[in-house]
């Protein structure tokens, strides 16, 4: 009874003091210090605003709370684009920096990938370039919607989690999806809860691809997670919801990836375009493509400008994927390597490359392309060797990033015979992050250990409104 006394005197405390924002971490929190020190995270609270908080967790050191009242509000705050954003019970937890001006949060993430380089790779960058940055909404051309029968409300709900809960928001829009999606969520939960299989079907995957010419929306793909067979009827409401919804392309899966397949076998080709470079890409809807389509062709676009591709050098493309940017700077080198982990993958660039080999006009057709898979977190400086000598590099990893491929070219620049046997390592690396953290470790690697400079370093927006960082660095070797 004492201790619950005393932590309700605490939170009204907390409730009356005002306190100075002083900054915003990766989590939309703003960051202050109560009178007596202690550090606190405020969610809702921005840089430079007088808040009051409640508490709602606390430890030795610091504590997390809500903003209760504003009495100085900031310059940048904005009124949130979603209906379904905020901290009301039930806020959708897609978002987390919608209050904040989108320009505001661009500078909060440059600021992360500075700081994460600094501190954790020691590492500082010569240069910084301009961030990448695209259209604020419905750019999310890729995700993962949960869905969940709630009998109590008799209705299927689709989308993201609340903020902070294991319970499905009640969406009704979201801006950052195209708009032809976020039209269609009604519908949606219509014709899944009209389903015999509504208790049985917890996600659909979203993936929308480029129309034929490059430019708007053109498939919007629907994968539909079923634990149970459909029925011929359930089947048929599924048909019936793509012929009124021009576009609309629904893919079934009973069980992993492997299974997934085209309701309809003659729809139109799941693709993106890479207009600059004249390559089309078709992919499957399971298949890692990038979730910003405008930011992933600017993107392409700075990472073989920065990397300067000359029609006589030989390039390798580390974590290559479909081909993202294998294809294109086989329009530029002379040889392109590409590199993956899955053999699936592998096949599926491969068939990319082939399709897009022939010349095109104003392109000529690509220069020789090889792929191949191997586990590139076991990498090793004999295997490195024994991929070839390579005038330059690109690198675009997952969240784990690249370290095992850093390491192997940090303990080769200790092994002058190699170089002697005539491998030497690329004049220049740009490496593609999604995790600054990770970047900053293998950063910290490559220019302490392996001889190079970090010359370039900057964000690319892949993410709005979210606390997501994507990131571009170049490192010369020294």
């Amino acid at each position: 009874m004492t201790d619950s006394i005393e932590k309700k005197a605490a939170q009204q405390q907390a409730r009356d003091e005002w306190v100075h924002v002083e900054s915003l971490d990766l989590d939309a929190q703003g960051v202050a210090h109560k009178a007596d020190g202690m550090v606190v995270f405020i969610e809702g609270a921005l840089p430079f605003e007088e808040v009051q908080f409640s508490v709602h967790r606390k430890k030795n050191n610091w504590e997390q709370g809500t903003v209760a009242a504003i009495r100085r509000e900031s310059s940048q705050r904005v009124r949130p684009g979603c209906p379904h954003f905020g901290l009301h019970a039930g806020a959708c937890g897609g978002c987390k920096m919608q209050h904040l001006d989108a320009a505001a949060q661009v500078a909060v993430k440059q600021r992360a990938l500075e700081d994460n380089l600094w501190h954790l790779g020691k590492v500082r960058p010569e240069n910084m370039l301009r961030p990448l940055e695209g259209p604020a909404w419905h750019y999310r051309y890729r995700a993962r919607l949960s869905m969940r029968y709630v009998v109590k409300k008799g209705t299927v709900l689709i989308g993201f989690h609340e903020r902070k809960s294991r319970y499905l928001a009640d969406m009704q829009v979201c801006p950052v999806l195209p708009a032809r999606v976020s039209a269609m969520l009604m519908p949606l939960r219509e014709v899944i809860g009209s389903m015999e299989a509504r208790d049985t079907c917890p996600q659909i995957e979203l993936a929308c691809g480029d129309a034929p010419d490059g430019a708007g929306l053109g498939v919007i793909a629907l994968v539909l997670r079923h634990l149970q067979p459909l029925s011929a009827a359930d089947i048929g409401r599924l048909q019936a919801f793509a012929a009124q919804h021009p576009g609309v392309q629904w893919w079934l899966q009973a069980k992993g990836p492997e299974t997934v397949k085209l309701l309809e076998p003659d729809g139109p080709a799941l693709a993106y375009e890479l207009p600059e470079f004249g390559v089309t890409m078709p992919f499957k809807p399971t298949d890692f493509t990038q979730v910003n389509p405008h930011i992933n062709r600017a993107l392409v676009s700075r990472a073989l400008r920065l990397l300067d591709v000359q029609p006589d050098e030989r390039v390798i493309d580390w974590f290559c994927g479909l081909g993202n940017f294998t294809l294109p700077l086989a329009s530029r080198a002379r040889e392109v390597l590409g590199i993956e982990g899955s053999d699936t993958l592998v096949g599926r660039a491969t068939d990319n490359f082939e399709r897009n080999r022939p010349a095109v006009p104003g392109r000529g057709a690509l220069a020789p392309v090889r792929f191949v898979a191997r586990n590139l977190f076991e990498m090793t400086p004999a295997i490195l060797v024994a991929d070839g000598a390579a005038d330059k590099w690109l690198v675009d990893p997952p969240r784990e990033g690249a370290f095992a491929l850093a390491k192997a070219l940090a303990d080769l620049h200790q092994q002058v015979e190699l170089h002697e046997g005539g491998w030497s390592p690329p004049k220049r690396i740009v490496y593609v992050s999604c995790n600054p953290s990770t970047l900053a470790r293998d950063a910290g690697l490559l220019v302490h250990q392996a001889g190079y400079r970090c010359t370039f370093a900057g964000v690319v927006n892949m993410f709005p409104h979210t606390a997501h960082v994507e990131s571009i660095a170049v490192f010369d070797l020294a």
